[in-house]
């Protein structure tokens, strides 16, 4: 298959894996409708590392090993499992707008002293205040829900073995690779700048809490197949 044909197909179908609802979705819609979209995109930029770690692994043929050997496999599910339960807890924790300024109603002395604090405060427009994390959280976090997720490791292994031809050169395959990067940080900066609109942002900081307890109960139903997976 020619390059040019090989590329746009590479890039079709790493758009339909990118764009449907998962654990990169989830955490970005969180870190939208709870922060702010300066860290919705340092998300997205630890999200785009996350890609560099499977692309890195499928190059040199790691990955093939981690998809053959079922203990190497088995670790990487129950640590990816532990961490999607790690987030869902977090976003089966939000609370609605009112329960959110009650709180801070009545910590008012706590709020003024956590101004001080090295992560920065904001205030949310429905007049809440949130305590954001610093930009290197953000991008942990990113980079590990990513990083850490097998469906991930197994699209790409997938893509290095079947779609892409053996003989493709070793350049080519790296310009595959930075395109993958570079297309998944595109589209999640994206969609952090339109779900922090403020039209948007108004209507998520309302409702939000439904979608955040949703995407929760989503996480935590990947975790359960994962480790259900490992069981049958």
């Amino acid at each position: 298959m020619p390059a040019l044909e090989q590329f746009l197909l590479i890039a079709m179908v790493h758009f339909f894996a990118v764009a449907s609802p998962g654990p990169d979705f989830a955490l970005i819609l969180k870190q939208s409708i709870r922060y702010n979209r300066r860290i919705a995109i340092y998300t997205s930029f630890g999200i785009a590392a996350g890609i560099i770690v499977h692309v890195t692994y499928s190059l040199v043929g790691i990955g093939l090993l981690i998809a053959s050997d079922e203990r190497l496999f088995t670790a990487l599910k129950y640590i990816a499992a532990s961490y999607f339960c790690y987030i869902a807890w977090h976003c089966l924790r939000a609370k609605k707008p009112d329960e959110v300024l009650s709180a801070a109603d009545s910590h008012d002395t706590d709020n003024k002293s956590l101004i001080t604090n090295e992560d920065p405060t904001q205030e949310a427009k429905d007049g809440t205040k949130t305590n954001s994390p610093s930009a290197k959280k953000a991008f942990l976090n990113g980079f590990l829900i990513n990083a850490l997720n097998v469906k991930a490791t197994l699209f790409f292994v997938s893509l290095f073995s079947v779609v892409i031809a053996p003989e493709t050169l070793l350049s080519i395959k790296i310009a595959y690779g930075a395109y993958l990067v570079a297309a998944t940080g595109a589209w999640f900066c994206f969609l952090s700048y339109i779900l922090t609109q403020e039209r948007v942002r108004f209507v998520l900081q309302r409702k939000g809490y439904i979608l955040d307890r949703i995407m929760g109960v989503i996480l935590l139903l990947l975790a359960i197949q994962l480790v259900l997976s490992d069981l049958n």
